[in-house]
């Protein structure tokens, strides 16, 4: 066997060595008060980190929720429970890929037969534990790594960790046999990662065949991002090319600055009756960690570096979240706006429609010309005669008179109008979404239309707006002496010719081409309608009526436009959620550092 580096002296890295003589190596580095202690931070971030949320289907959502899944693992798995007890067993995890031959190392450097090993794979369905006996009852605790349900016997459940004793292993040292990290079973894969988190020590296990691997390198480059100690067994080395490859070996993990990994090689060789490589083979390996864990302050240090390049490694992280979590805004913003920009559009048709008088032809201006050109609004102004004039007409045609046609022209034109723009405004707001990422995810087909009893909404709203005008006029008319004598026919034939006046481009009766042949009769209504209510006073009328019209209008379409809202809203994170991650990032940070982890030390 060939060893790289100087593994009595060397555990991890020169800055682990360096600081395993510090008589401060051992003790607690979260003496600090209050809520400014690091484990009162990782707390705040861990909270942080739940809260967070990326519901809209954008391209960095699912790296944020892995990665947000992947932080709150490793600080329940491996950060909160560390800090609480740097002194606990240093955790060594073997990882590789498949068929490197991780369970017959653990097996042969435990000298028993701890863990499954086998040409089926995967062979390790569940990750195994094994320590020295003094060490169980803190594993059994569950204190590392909890989400793992303890077991005394072997398990095909992933979600297990079966715990296994061995006396040939010295106190202060466990090895956790983790599943393949490129394992067939999704469930090992992401397993095998979640454990290489929870690690003081990654031993990696590869094959002279498999070395060059891709997804191992991803791993060790994820590893040394994390400043966790790794060391490196190269295995299954045939003797004739164990320096040609040893040595390439060498200058891959040089440029990916791993150079101080040191580096184990086994030689291809057989196994014994128990499934144990010889101890010839397996031995400056095994000595390596006789040695580490005799050295309470070699554990120490290796514990610190890997435990401080961790909490250092949040900080990046975190911005990452940070900045997925403002993606998640401006896209729900940019939803919004789409939806808002095509209701909108649908308003200022409905305005434009007031406004250049198109809502006057066809029925409405036949039923105003019938209303005013018969002498109708006139009658209608002398209470008893419009009286007994609406009783004669309606006894003789069989059809209501001309007021009330009038109004129900009215309604019809505006209901048309209204189902008209809110059709067209939820055609817009579904191809503006459909256009999103996110949005599309956010879409029901029943969007793409109008709401179903859109129809009897409208009816309603243009009712509620007649029934506004009339009592506009009875509240706000001119000469209430005339309207009090002359009742409702006074108020109805005034609130007709506001209505009209709302729908023309002018600020009373229309004029113009399209009202030619009640022209003289228009004129002389408006001169009546003048003479008692003041030509002012009908002015303002038309004009708060006209807005209190466009009013209920947005209402209404306010009330089309939250259906969508309401998705984006559901699916709208916290407004907060970057600047509260990004604070609880920086707090972690700085209790890091004053924390004495790092290598210059407590702040001073």
């Amino acid at each position: 066997m060939t060893t790289h580096g100087d593994p009595a002296t060397q555990p991890g890295a020169p800055a682990v060595a360096a600081r395993a003589g510090s008589p401060d190596a051992a003790e607690d580095p979260t003496a600090t008060t209050g809520d400014e202690s690091l484990p009162a931070a990782l707390g705040a971030l861990r909270a942080a980190i739940g809260a967070a949320r990326f519901p809209l289907t954008l391209p960095s959502a699912d790296p944020a929720r892995r990665a947000a899944t992947a932080l709150t693992d490793q600080l329940d798995d491996y950060l909160l429970p560390r800090l609480a007890r740097l002194d606990a067993p240093l955790l060594v995890v073997v990882g590789g890929s498949t068929g490197a031959g991780k369970s017959t190392l653990v097996n042969s450097l435990v000298k028993a037969r701890v863990s499954a090993a086998g040409v089926l794979r995967p062979t390790t369905r569940s990750p195994v534990l094994v320590c020295s006996p003094a060490d169980s009852s803190w594993f059994r605790q569950g204190e590392l790594l909890p989400g793992l349900t303890r077991r005394n016997e072997p398990s095909d459940d992933p979600r297990t960790l079966q715990l296994v004793t061995a006396p040939a292993l010295p106190p202060g040292l466990a090895f956790l046999d983790a599943p393949d990290i490129d394992s067939v079973v999704d469930a090992n894969r992401a397993l095998a990662g979640q454990l290489l988190a929870a690690a003081d020590l990654w031993l990696f296990v590869t094959t002279a065949a498999r070395y060059a691997d891709a997804v191992p390198w991803e791993l060790l480059r994820s590893a040394r991002a994390r400043g966790t100690v790794i060391a490196m067994v190269l295995d299954r080395v045939p003797p004739e090319a164990g320096d040609e490859i040893a040595a390439h070996l060498t200058e891959m993990l040089a440029e990916q600055g791993l150079d101080q990994a040191p580096l184990f090689v086994l030689p291809e060789t057989w196994v014994d009756g128990q499934g144990l490589l010889p101890e010839r083979v397996t031995a400056p390996l095994a000595d390596w960690f006789a040695r580490l864990a005799a050295d309470a302050e070699a554990r120490a240090a290796v514990v610190r570096q890997t435990l401080d390049g961790a909490l250092a490694a949040l900080h990046p992280t975190v911005e990452e979240l940070a900045g997925a979590a403002e993606e998640q805004l401006t896209a729900a913003d940019a939803l919004d706006e789409r939806v808002r920009a095509a209701y909108r559009g649908a308003h200022r048709t409905v305005e434009e429609g007031l406004r250049d008088g198109r809502l006057l032809r066809g029925e409405v201006l036949a039923r105003w010309q019938e209303f005013v050109g018969t002498g109708e609004l006139f009658r209608t102004l002398e209470a008893r005669i419009g009286r007994l004039r609406d009783r004669l007409f309606a006894a003789l045609t069989g059809r209501p008179a001309p007021a009330a046609e009038l109004r129900t022209a009215i309604e019809s034109q505006l209901v048309t109008l209204l189902r008209g723009v809110a059709a067209e405004a939820a055609e817009n707001a579904y191809t503006g979404w459909k256009a999103h990422p996110a949005g599309a995810a956010l879409l029901e087909p029943e969007l793409a239309h109008a709401g179903p009893d859109l129809p009897e909404r409208a009816e309603r709203m243009v009712r509620d707006w007649q029934r506004g005008v009339l009592e506009l006029v009875r509240a706000e008319g001119g000469d209430k002496r005339f309207v009090a004598r002359t009742a409702a026919y006074a108020v109805n034939a005034t609130g007709l010719a506001v209505m009209i006046a709302v729908f023309a481009s002018t600020a009373f009766i229309p004029t113009g081409l399209e009202v030619a042949t009640g022209a003289g009769t228009t004129v002389a209504a408006q001169a009546v309608l003048q003479a008692i209510f003041g030509d002012q006073a009908v002015r303002t009328l038309a004009t708060k009526a006209r807005a209190d019209l466009l009013d209920r209008v947005r209402a209404l379409l306010d009330e089309e436009a939250a259906r969508y809202l309401a998705r984006s809203a559901d699916a709208r994170p916290g407004p907060e959620t970057a600047d509260t991650l990004r604070r609880a990032a920086e707090r972690v940070e700085s209790a890091r550092r004053r924390s004495g982890l790092t290598a210059e030390g407590p702040a001073r």
